[in-house]
């Protein structure tokens, strides 16, 4: 069946995405909010790692661009500050806002282990489903076709796409990378038989590579992604971001930021599931 098909099959949505699957304790806030810190500074610091649609870093330019990066821009148009980019990985986010090095990161699941060291917008960023990108010549249809010792399965080191796998493949090899490409990279080169993202990442560097069969495999794992932010007593910037995102999405502003991205990268967006649930 086609991508498009499955996704809008999918009718069990649950809550998880591509970030750390454990961090550290969030540590005690003092001194100024980061609504305060925001305003005193002049500037929004968002996290970003290689990860297209999400975020992308062109290596000419040394400018960072993506539905993340996008939607950043339109923060801080909103507050009349500057945008900085600091570069992290999905598994070093939290630890990054932790440390106060960054003040958001797009596109990581509001799972129960993480809000014990971070915090969350109060309404969904988007949502995805979990797909496997494989050798054409592999069947698969369920995620137990995968479950076979003689496969090996790359991943996130540190996602929500890496503990599904782990805990639902037991039997498989898994092989784990610090980002995007490089799961990628092992599947293209045959180091691995099979990739496994969320559904727009995987679209993008499928059509990148040029190679491969994208497959939801039952039971559809269809998921919401957030914003993670500090955990600290003033909510003012959390509260905040909960109302820009939950408007923008409802306007479908953030739909349309996932659509352009993807057209530039020369990938018609009716031929992939949108990010609204509301369109699925």
């Amino acid at each position: 069946m086609d991508l498009p098909r499955l996704t809008r099959r999918s009718a069990a949505f649950g809550l998880a995405a591509a970030a750390p699957l454990l961090a550290l304790p969030a540590r005690a806030q003092s001194g100024k909010s980061t609504w305060s810190a925001i305003k005193e500074r002049g500037s929004i610091r968002v996290g970003a790692t290689q990860a297209e649609p999400w975020y992308f870093k062109d290596p000419r330019s040394n400018e960072w661009d993506g539905f993340g990066i996008r939607v950043a821009k339109d923060l801080a148009a909103a507050m009349k500050v500057k945008l900085e980019v600091g570069e992290t990985t999905w598994a070093n986010a939290i630890a990054a806002l932790q440390a106060d090095q960054i003040d958001l990161m797009f596109v990581i699941d509001a799972t129960p282990e993480r809000a014990l060291a971070c915090d969350f917008i109060m309404t969904p960023l988007l949502w995805y489903a979990q797909a496997v990108l494989h050798k054409d010549s592999l069947k698969v249809t369920n995620w137990s076709d995968l479950d076979k010792p003689e496969l090996t399965i790359a991943v996130n080191l540190g996602t929500t796409v890496d503990r599904f796998v782990t805990d639902n493949l037991p039997k498989a090899k898994i092989q784990r990378f610090p980002n995007n490409d490089e799961v990628v990279a092992a599947f293209q080169s045959g180091r691995a038989d099979a990739a496994s993202l969320f559904h727009p990442p995987l679209i993008a560097l499928r059509k990148k590579i040029g190679m491969g069969t994208i497959t939801l495999p039952k039971p559809v794992r269809a998921s919401a992604s957030s914003v993670a932010v500090r955990q600290e007593a003033d909510k003012t910037w959390r509260d905040w971001l909960t109302h820009s995102i939950g408007y923008w999405y409802g306007t479908g502003r953030l739909e349309q930021h996932y659509e352009d991205f993807l057209k530039s990268r020369d990938i018609d967006p009716r031929s992939v599931p949108p990010i609204m649930r509301e369109l699925m």
